[in-house]
């Protein structure tokens, strides 16, 4: 951990001590997120490129012999849990507290080992990652918890491994992802950012330009992914897209669930997945009557084998504008790495205006952005920025900045008078909102000494 971490372990030791009157075993460490580019394309199958940042989620624990898992969080808004060792797991869906997150990765570990019966265990956690900020919190939560369980009952996963249980358990709380959250959480290396490949799940290092540094910030609007149908929507849009262009082509569609699965099939490259999308798909929204049809389904079918559990009610879809991001947004991730690599003059420049084309495209095409994220954009690039997008999930949350390194403390400043200052909420949330982030490394177990 960073030096400036001790601070914050000596803090959660203490509330330990004095919660459950006995010393903390070990600690588990899982950061946060920032992705530079290839927003929603992870579940479509497609290479995404973040780096972890050096804001994480804490817990400090001790295994015992009480029969009972004591959950506890240092935030005194999160209230305590308490669960057997023996019962059954249950995550309710439809009200994602705090400690169901650490649950998912608790049954997880489980599952994974077939243990009858967890070890006991108090345990307390803190973290630094601002909550429905965009930079995945949740997920380094839920790869916390799993941390914690493997250690706790002495078991053993390689980081993969961990990473792709972290990613498959996430979604016992409803959300639908592709598991890009938990790949930079286990696989990060401090100073790297990574290109992350799935099926199988790799992780490239990324060396980023010198003389740009990442600036991330917060506009202050809050979104639980688990606790909204948009982020499965898009989901399930994108997943009728790919069974409607393989239908299209002749493919059988019953096995195709992802965008990438679609373009392998077919050899082609994105450029002509692009083509395809627009000879094929119409812009205007498609109603489940049409899709039925087209794939040949009925409408008990199409709910139960297309949608998810909270996306039953949606009766219209849009299918060209989601395609079109997806498969411009995975050229856009293939070109940052190839001009991070090359390392020429320009590539500052080329980086920023990849990132400027990729909010674009989430705003426009993929509609997760929100009229704050916009605005807060806007601010960040007339600032000094080169570029500027937002980050997770969308309809809120962060925006990351490109940002020449001698312009940092004038573009901290302007963004500071003209997005924080003026609104008093913003003002008052500004300290955890507005902060430079370099590569971090990935998580750990710390033991006690």
């Amino acid at each position: 951990l960073p030096p400036y971490y001790s601070q914050m372990l000596l803090n959660l030791k203490n509330t330990f001590e004095s919660k459950f009157g006995e010393s903390p075993q070990f600690y588990a460490y899982a950061p946060g997120r920032v992705n530079l580019i290839g927003e929603h394309i992870d579940y479509c199958g497609y290479s995404v490129l973040p780096m972890a940042i050096e804001q994480n989620i804490l817990a400090a624990v001790s295994v015992n012999r009480s029969g009972t898992i004591t959950l506890a969080n240092i935030n005194p808004q999160y209230r305590d849990f308490t669960l057997s060792c023996s019962e059954e797991i249950a995550i309710d869906r439809e009200n994602p507290k705090w400690h169901y997150y650490f649950l998912c990765g608790l049954k997880g570990i489980q599952e994974e080992f077939g243990l009858a019966r967890l070890a006991g265990m108090s345990c307390l956690v803190d973290g630094t990652i601002p909550p429905s900020s965009g930079l995945s919190s949740s997920s380094a939560l839920v790869c916390c918890a799993g941390l914690v369980t493997m250690e706790a009952n002495q078991k053993s996963l390689s980081k993969v491994a961990l990473a792709e249980l972290c990613a498959k358990c996430e979604r016992y709380i409803g959300t639908e992802g592709g598991g890009m959250d938990q790949s930079i959480s286990f696989l990060a290396e401090r100073g790297k950012a990574k290109l992350i490949e799935f099926k199988p799940l790799r992780a490239t290092d990324v060396k980023l330009p010198d003389g740009a540094v990442f600036v991330i910030s917060n506009c202050c609007v809050e979104m639980n992914k688990a606790a909204t149908s948009h982020f499965n929507i898009r989901v399930v849009e994108c997943r009728i897209a790919a069974k409607m262009l393989a239908r299209a082509r002749g493919l059988d569609s019953s096995g195709l669930l992802k965008l990438a699965q679609v373009q392998t099939e077919l050899k082609a490259s994105l450029e002509e997945m692009l083509a395809l999308v627009d000879e094929v798909l119409h812009p205007e929204e498609y109603s489940r009557e049409e899709i039925c049809q087209a794939l040949d389904v009925t409408s008990e079918q199409f709910s139960t084998e297309v949608l998810s559990s909270n996306t039953q009610h949606v009766t219209h879809f849009k299918l060209h504008q989601r395609a079109k991001h997806v498969y411009g947004e995975a050229a856009r991730v293939l070109r940052f790495q190839c001009v991070c690599s090359s390392e020429g003059a320009d590539s500052i420049q080329t980086l920023g205006e990849l990132m400027n084309q990729s909010h674009v495209s989430c705003r426009d095409l993929y509609e997760c952005s929100c009229p704050q994220l916009d605005q807060l954009v806007d601010v960040c690039l007339k600032s000094g920025a080169v570029g500027s997008r937002l980050t997770g999930a969308g309809w809120g949350g962060c925006a990351v900045s490109m940002v020449p390194s001698e312009k940092v403390d004038t573009f901290l400043q302007a963004v500071r008078e003209s997005y924080f200052l003026p609104d008093p909420r913003r003002a008052a949330m500004e300290g955890l909102s507005l902060f430079v982030s370099k590569p971090g490394g990935g998580a750990a177990i710390l033991l006690e000494e």
